[in-house]
């Protein structure tokens, strides 16, 4: 069983000392992954960085929770097809941080300092970056994942590691038995301390109190910078090891040190914690479809805990010709999101997330779909559960998601579960009219 957190009972007594103890911690996020279950969504771009509501990206989740936390000394790791990444950085979360008051946000590519290899797993990472950490000389280091959804005050993690006077602390999720084959897997004493712990077993051990449920790790680490030094450099010098986290320095830590489960506080408050692993394109989908529901699970509207991103300077979404009538010309939108500089011009959109400046042109259909930035759909177009994205263009009278045989004989991924993904600059050939000529070309007109 795993002891609720009780909101403000590990709160230090003074403001000056939650100050002091959030300026004594450096955040270390690791955006490096291939993301190669998400392809071809990262065949450009890191996992982190692929858009996600329209008008977000997979990083923002995480670095709002750290903006909301006032955590101001972040270190960003990354390392597969940075560059996206790294400019959305530029344009969307250097302004929220002052270096002259010693806040940062930094973009740490991989510097080979102590060998020539590229990162060999999660501890591997923060190992060879031990130079930027130990030169902030924080007393604790942070540790996340940039790929995951969801809303958390690490400030809460942070003073529950200091109170209980911990070596490491680990976020935990509670999960069903089924899901926790995915993930590292606790057992706590009654103290929240752990004594055992399995990287992705075949058959999880459940928790005392409830023998479906599972305690699950988040990959969410709080360290003391010392202690994960010192478990850094052993692990370096292990042949044998994966250089991983959960799979070495966790199961390790827990044999001669003080470890900690802290339970999972949501952030989003809705009556079931919300934590995604946008790892495979159906629950990256899925998670976006959530979004367009009339009660989605995660709250983007949410003033006290706000997602931010970059918001470009383009004119409100538009919807225009409202014919009326069986075979009408209407711009219209429903049950979807529908981001800046979008344009619905005579067409219908249902259950969709459409990207900034995408245009739906006369008389096609979008349902249930995601459109990344500035897809054009041509006239008499239909779009069905699929996904598109950035700058592709949809040739008029085309049809997507409704023949998934023509789908592959075009070159398109399709999934198992029928979603058809479409590349940026995939060509998506104009369909052959009945006296086998082309048909006509994209056009930006209505």
């Amino acid at each position: 069983m795993l002891v609720q957190h009780v909101a403000g009972a590990d709160m230090p007594n003074a403001v000056g000392n939650h100050e002091s103890m959030m300026r004594q911690t450096v955040t270390v996020i690791l955006a490096g992954g291939r993301g190669s279950r998400l392809e071809p969504l990262t065949r450009d771009r890191a996992k982190p960085a692929v858009p996600i509501g329209g008008a977000y990206r997979i990083i923002d989740f995480v670095l709002s929770n750290c903006l909301n936390s006032d955590m101001r000394r972040l270190l960003l790791l990354t390392q597969y097809k940075a560059q996206s990444l790294d400019r959305h950085i530029n344009v969307a979360w250097r302004n929220y941080f002052c270096r002259e008051l010693g806040e940062f946000i930094d973009v740490v590519p991989p510097q080979q300092r102590i060998d020539d290899n590229w990162y060999q797993g999660t501890a591997d990472a923060v190992y060879q970056n031990i130079y930027a950490i130990e030169r902030e000389a924080p007393e604790y280091v942070v540790i996340l994942a940039g790929d995951h959804l969801y809303k958390m005050n690490y400030e809460s993690m942070v003073n529950f590691h200091h109170r209980k006077g911990a070596d490491v602390t680990v976020g935990a999720l509670r999960v069903s038995r089924e899901e926790a084959r995915q993930f590292g897997v606790m057992q706590v004493d009654t103290d929240n301390r752990l004594v055992e712990f399995q990287e992705k077993p075949e058959n999880p051990r459940p928790t005392l109190d409830d023998p479906d449920v599972c305690l699950a790790s988040m990959g969410i680490y709080v360290f003391n910078t010392r202690f994960l030094f010192e478990r850094l450099c052993d692990d370096a010098t292990q042949p044998d090891s994966d250089h991983d986290f959960g799979k070495n320095i966790i199961p390790g830590a827990i044999k001669d040190s003080q470890v900690f489960a802290f339970p999972f506080t949501d952030e989003n408050r809705k009556r079931e914690a919300y934590w995604r692993d946008v790892g495979t394109l159906e629950a990256y989908y899925e998670a976006n479809m959530d979004l367009v529901g009339v009660d989605p699970q995660l709250n983007l509207y949410d003033r006290q805990w706000p997602i931010r991103s970059f918001q470009p300077q383009l004119p409100p979404p538009k919807f225009v010709f409202g014919s009326e009538g069986r075979s009408s010309r209407r711009g219209e939108a429903l049950d979807s999101i529908v981001c800046q500089g979008a344009i619905i011009s005579g067409g219908c959109v249902r259950r969709s997330v459409i990207g900034t400046g995408c245009r739906i042109n006369s008389y096609a259909q979008v349902e249930d779909s995601i459109l990344f930035d500035d897809v054009n759909v041509g006239r008499h177009s239909r779009i069905r559960r699929a996904i598109i994205d950035k700058g592709v263009q949809i040739p008029p009278e085309t049809e997507i998601g409704y023949d998934l045989a023509m789908d592959r004989a075009r070159g398109l991924t399709v999934t198992d579960s029928g979603l058809v993904v479409i590349a940026r600059g995939e060509m998506i050939a104009p369909p052959v009219t009945t006296n086998g000529s082309p048909g006509p070309s994209p056009t930006l007109t209505s």
